[in-house]
């Protein structure tokens, strides 16, 4: 009994957590973007992955060209639709995933990280725009009593605080 315990635990704790970054093609209509996507998620989860979190892909201005050979003619791009998908899969079949991203002509470049199951997506921060237009903080000097001194300020002490800051 003790064993088929273990199997069943050994068999849901398999699966990892991955993301899928890519590139599709911009010569693929707009209105087909969303089928492609619909594609990409269908094909992780034939391969048993279950998705997690996903964002539809929107048409971006590359920073570099991208040269890539399809059909034996070079093809480049300048601009793309990008878009992630977050899924858990057994780690045996993401490479099973990347031969079939691999084959498929309308996905420009991919990319397959590790990562973890929460969102990790940080949160906007809302910043003050001066006359100017540029953001800045606003600095607000401490004021002391009058006759009290700065306190003294101990290197050996700071030093500490941002190795253990860097170290957490």
């Amino acid at each position: 009994m003790e064993e088929n315990t273990k199997k069943v635990i050994k068999e849901e704790g398999d699966a990892r957590v991955y993301e899928v970054g890519y590139l599709l093609s911009n010569a693929i209509e707009e209105g087909d973007v969303a089928a492609e996507y619909g594609n990409l998620k269908e094909l992780v989860s034939s391969l048993g992955g279950e998705i997690i979190s996903d964002e539809m892909p929107k048409d971006i201005e590359l920073a570099y060209t991208i040269e890539k050979v399809i059909a034996n003619i070079k093809h480049k791009f300048n601009n793309a639709y990008f878009g992630w998908v977050k899924f858990a899969m057994d780690p045996e079949k993401v490479l099973e995933l990347k031969k079939k991203l691999d084959l498929d002509v309308k996905i420009v470049r991919f990319l397959i990280l590790k990562t973890v199951r929460e969102n990790t997506i940080a949160t906007k921060k809302f910043a003050r725009a001066t006359e100017g237009g540029a953001v800045t903080k606003k600095y607000t000097p401490k004021v002391r009593a009058e006759g009290e001194e700065a306190p003294e300020i101990n290197k050996e002490e700071i030093d500490k605080e941002i190795d253990a800051m860097i170290e957490a």
